[in-house]
């Protein structure tokens, strides 16, 4: 009996830790059960909004368009940038059942390279079978005729059309215009920090130099978008959603592109640049620089020989020689000299001087400083200066009004300084002054140093733009305009044209005294003794002009220049500048001919030949339209 007691007793002990345990269990699971049951409510309810969006965004993809890049046209409404359709042979892998033989066909039917096969295969590799990838790019009229006509016989093989910019005038507009080109990582960098990358997801091209880059923004206008529907693999199954881009604005520039091709047709194979302007708005009419390289190579993307080339070409066809082009203004800028002398005091309009071919610095012993014209120009006054070109006499401003005031009259017209043309490149050159040869050279200023400053030489440096603006100042008396490219911008609302820059003009300056720098120019070009008169003899009109000869390197003082015997390369440079009519003028030129020689007897013959194009052959036309 004791022992079916004890029995009993262990099994109501068993059942009773079962029964415990039982209910440790049921309660961990109903604890579990309610875990999930919260987790599940919280995923379905709270969180639905969240992951009911990442599925979506799963499910619908954002896919970028591309607008249309802005055209660019000239004044008078000739196109100079625009966008042509350029066709590409596309593939797309999952379509094509025999791929070796259908590249073997394609190569015989449109004589592929292996470099196009090989291309192909390594972005095939990169790109999924739904997916379209480019067999050959830029394809010819005749090859999309050809490959039309047999079409039909390669399935998953078309041929795509794209927009691609064009230059239809080449090299006449190369270092106005600048190019687009492929958006490299650099670019991206920029955009980025500029925090408008998104507006160019779908871009490939962007303006690298000229008005292209220049007015980026305006040009490229604002992409558009399509949400499409996708499976897991990201094959697009429908759009559900389009918004149509944003074409960038057209550009309408103050260019008169025959003007453009008139003077790149005169300036030939030389090495120069000119700038036409319009006196009264500063609008640039033309812009030529030489030698200059075709745009279109870089928007297809320029191999690596043909970019060495134009890199170590010795013509340095890279270079715009109208803004970042600097030389020694010569005596060009003796109408601006002499207004700022006049003003300062220290001549007046009745001075008068003796030049008998040299001046040297009062109480030294240093050697002269020569006079173009060896045994001089007598007793001269200081319009009569500005026509003969008279050293001698703008040596003594120089002397007299010292290197701090010269340097600061100069800088009021411009020099030393950025134009404000709207391209990003250009150089300021250099308006020297105690400061700057102190920081370039440790070396502190010298009375001797300021001397060919007076007659645009020594360390002073200047752009064909920079002179054709200070000539703008000198023609609106005091009134400082920057030289523009841009007339108006054009959109589906109508035409809007921007502000000008503000620059600060030349105040207090008596009138007589702009009148001595223009009259002075006046006699440069139909004076007795003016030294560009040859040129202008027998024009039609009066105008106004001032020729310079800046020197590549120093002769020593015994030493006679002779062109004939030193290298070409170390020949003078040519600078001119001019305005017609006289009285109320409708255009300035500047211009410089690298190692021409003297500047009257090489840019005189050329600013006639504009002049003359300008107001006599297009009136002309007009007329003869009317």
């Amino acid at each position: 009996m004791k022992r079916q007691r004890v029995e009993i007793r262990d099994h109501s002990a068993e059942a009773a830790l079962f029964v415990r345990r039982a209910i440790v269990c049921f309660v961990g699971i109903m604890a579990l059960v309610g875990v999930l049951l919260t987790n599940l409510y919280h995923i379905q309810v709270t969180e639905h909004q969240d992951y009911q969006t990442r599925s979506n965004d799963n499910r619908i993809k954002v896919v970028p368009v591309a607008p249309n890049r802005g055209l660019i046209y000239d004044r008078n409404g000739k196109l100079l940038a625009e966008n042509r359709p350029v066709y590409h042979l596309e593939v797309t892998p999952e379509q094509v059942d025999d791929m070796p033989a259908t590249l073997a066909q394609l190569k015989d039917l449109l004589s592929l390279t292996d470099k196009d096969i090989a291309r192909f295969q390594k972005e095939r590799r990169r790109s999924r079978r739904f997916n379209a990838v480019a067999l050959k790019t830029q394809l010819t009229d005749k090859e999309v005729a050809i490959f039309s006509a047999h079409q039909h016989q390669f399935s998953g093989v078309e041929i795509k059309a794209y927009l691609k910019r064009h230059y239809p005038y080449g090299d006449a507009l190369t270092h106005v215009l600048g190019y687009v080109a492929k958006i490299n990582d650099r670019d991206i960098a920029k955009l980025r920090q500029k925090g408008v990358l998104n507006n160019y997801k779908a871009t490939r091209d962007i303006g690298k130099l000229g008005i292209e880059k220049y007015y980026e923004s305006t040009l490229h206008g604002k992409a558009g978008y399509q949400e499409v529907e996708v499976n897991s693999r990201g094959r697009v199954i429908r759009t559900l959603k389009y918004v149509p881009p944003q074409p960038g604005k057209d550009l309408i520039l103050n260019l008169d592109i025959d003007l453009q091709l008139y003077v790149r047709g005169i300036l030939g194979d030389r090495r120069g640049a000119v700038v036409v302007v319009d006196p009264d708005t500063s609008g640039v009419l033309a812009m030529v620089s030489t030698p200059s390289y075709d745009p279109n190579l870089f928007v297809h993307g320029i191999s690596g020989k043909q970019y060495r080339q134009l890199l170590n070409d010795k013509d340095r066809p890279l270079v715009n020689r109208a803004t970042l082009g600097i030389y020694p203004p010569a005596s060009t800028v003796k109408p601006f000299i002499a207004v700022a002398a006049l003003e300062e005091g220290v001549v007046t309009t009745k001075t008068t001087r003796n030049d008998p071919g040299y001046w040297r610095i009062p109480n030294s012993d240093t050697r002269p400083f020569r006079d173009w014209l060896p045994w001089g120009h007598g007793r001269v006054n200081i319009v009569q200066s500005i026509e003969e070109s008279v050293d001698t006499f703008f040596y003594q401003i120089a002397y007299d009004m010292g290197i701090d005031k010269l340097s600061m009259w100069m800088e009021k017209f411009g020099f030393g300084q950025y134009t404000g043309i709207d391209i990003q490149e250009e150089s300021s050159a250099n308006m020297p002054n105690r400061e700057w040869k102190m920081s370039r050279y440790r070396q502190p200023w010298y009375k001797g140093d300021t001397i060919p400053v007076g007659i645009g030489q020594g360390y002073w440096t200047a752009t064909p733009m920079q002179i054709v603006k200070a000539l703008t100042v000198l023609l609106n008396r005091g009134d400082v305009k920057a030289p523009k490219l841009l007339n108006k911008t054009r959109d589906e609302h109508g035409t809007h044209k921007p502000d000008a820059e503000p620059f600060p003009p030349i105040k207090g300056v008596d009138d007589k005294y702009w009148d001595v720098g223009l009259k002075g120019m006046q006699l440069v070009n139909h004076g007795r003794k003016g030294t560009a008169r040859r040129s202008f003899r027998s024009a039609e009109y009066l105008s106004g002009g001032k020729s310079g000869t800046a020197q590549v390197f120093g002769l020593g003082e015994d030493e006679e220049y002779n062109a004939d015997e030193i290298a070409e390369h170390l020949r003078d440079h040519a600078l001119f500048m001019g305005f017609a009519p006289f009285e109320n003028p409708e255009v300035a030129v500047s211009m410089v001919l690298e190692n021409a020689g003297g500047g009257s007897s090489n840019g005189g013959p050329i600013a006639r030949r504009i002049f003359d194009h300008i107001l006599l052959e297009d009136k002309e036309t007009n007329e003869a339209k009317q």
